[in-house]
């Protein structure tokens, strides 16, 4: 068996954005070498991976030969060429989250009929094929149109009020999902490695920037009762066990206000809602993921701190090159601990980076990282 930790022991990761750089990062401490895959030169792993190779990770030959000479390949993005890591797969190599997997989650549809197979609790939903087929829908308004691939960061998502709202509708094959009275977004991730160990982080709480429908805050631990949170920890196991999955697994959950715990969607990653880990738990989701997908004991996810996450994000004019308001007025401050991304170019609602903030008290946490966003912007020059 090879040394993980030798030169001759290659890891390659589809995708070079955030979530593959805070990987990389944690990788360093383990003394991996990680390769990225990455269309883009100007990624943010592009200085920090052993090897950067710019190629598309949507594309068949890409995928392939980016693969064939890695002992593990996994993701940090899911929209990749599956089709190229089943092959791979065939071939001998270790691929996590597996290839059969990632068809189901890349597909929405797929991800809802997965949880209805299942008997798992999830919204009320229809799959259609183009925008008229929202008219004749039995569901109850509003609904929430979201494309079947592709989508992601509150792109290819759509609210739909009324029959008359029909004209911003995508016209493409989608999932149409009932709307739900809402108490809280939380989110649960979950981690399972080849030898069948299981470990959840504790669950946390997400608010929703209005404009962008991404997070804009992230409140660990949640504020939920022992019955929510139990309800949502079983759910995760549920679903990693039911997929027999290697690696993590964000679970994004609703909570109504009849209590009732929903699966809203899944991701088999590293994900926005598990940032704070970095600082704010005893292992970080990042070094989760490298132990789940190497088969190492998992680490402990219990929290030593509250903390809070706040997203950065493009301001909504913003347009080139990027440009940090306040940022300097923050590394004052006790228990703030600012990440950037490395991204260049800004564009509105744009993540570029993010802020988590420590404190023993969760309500003064949220105060500081409230003010924080009043003082931190990122614009354009």
């Amino acid at each position: 068996m090879k040394n993980i930790h030798s030169q001759n022991f290659k890891i390659g990761i589809l995708g070079g954005g955030q979530l593959g750089r805070m990987t990389l990062q944690e990788g360093y401490n383990l003394n991996l070498h990680i390769d990225i895959l990455d269309p883009s030169i100007k990624a943010p792993c592009k200085n920090l991976a052993n090897e950067f190779v710019v190629g598309d990770f949507k594309n068949y030959d890409d995928v392939y030969a980016f693969g064939k000479n890695k002992d593990v390949v996994s993701i940090e993005f899911e929209d990749v060429n599956s089709d190229a890591l089943a092959q791979l797969e065939k071939e001998g190599v270790k691929v996590f989250p597996q290839p059969h997997i990632l068809k189901i989650i890349q597909d929405k549809g797929l991800q809802k009929q997965f949880y209805t197979d299942h008997k798992l609790p999830t919204s009320k939903f229809q799959l259609i094929n183009n925008k008229e087929e929202i008219a004749n829908s039995d569901l109850n308004f509003p609904v929430f149109q979201k494309l079947r691939t592709s989508g992601y960061d509150g792109y290819g998502v759509q609210r739909i009020d009324s029959k008359e709202d029909l004209n911003k509708a995508f016209d493409k094959p989608s999932i149409i999902e009932e709307g739900v009275d809402l108490d809280k977004e939380l989110s649960v991730i979950i981690a399972r490695n080849e030898k069948g160990e299981i470990k959840y982080f504790p669950l946390v709480e997400l608010e929703f920037n209005p404009k962008a429908n991404m997070v804009e805050f992230l409140f660990s631990p949640a504020n939920v009762s022992d019955a929510v949170a139990e309800k949502a920890y079983g759910l995760a196991t549920t679903l990693i066990k039911e997929l027999e999955m290697v690696g993590l697994l964000a679970v994004e959950l609703f909570l109504n206000r009849e209590g009732e715990v929903l699966i809203n969607e899944i991701a088999p990653r590293a994900h926005n809602s598990g940032h704070q880990s970095i600082e704010g738990n005893y292992t970080s989701q990042f070094a989760q993921h490298l132990r789940a997908i190497l088969n190492l004991p998992l680490g402990d996810t219990d929290i030593k701190v509250p903390s809070v996450m706040l997203n950065l994000l493009g301001e909504e004019d913003a347009n080139g090159t990027a440009h940090y308001e306040g940022f300097e007025a923050i590394l004052e401050q006790k228990g703030v601990y600012p990440h950037l991304y490395g991204k260049e170019e800004v564009k509105p609602f744009r993540k570029m980076g993010h802020i988590t903030i420590l404190d023993d008290d969760l309500d003064k946490a949220k105060a500081k990282a409230r003010y924080i966003k009043t003082i931190v912007k990122v614009t354009s020059k």
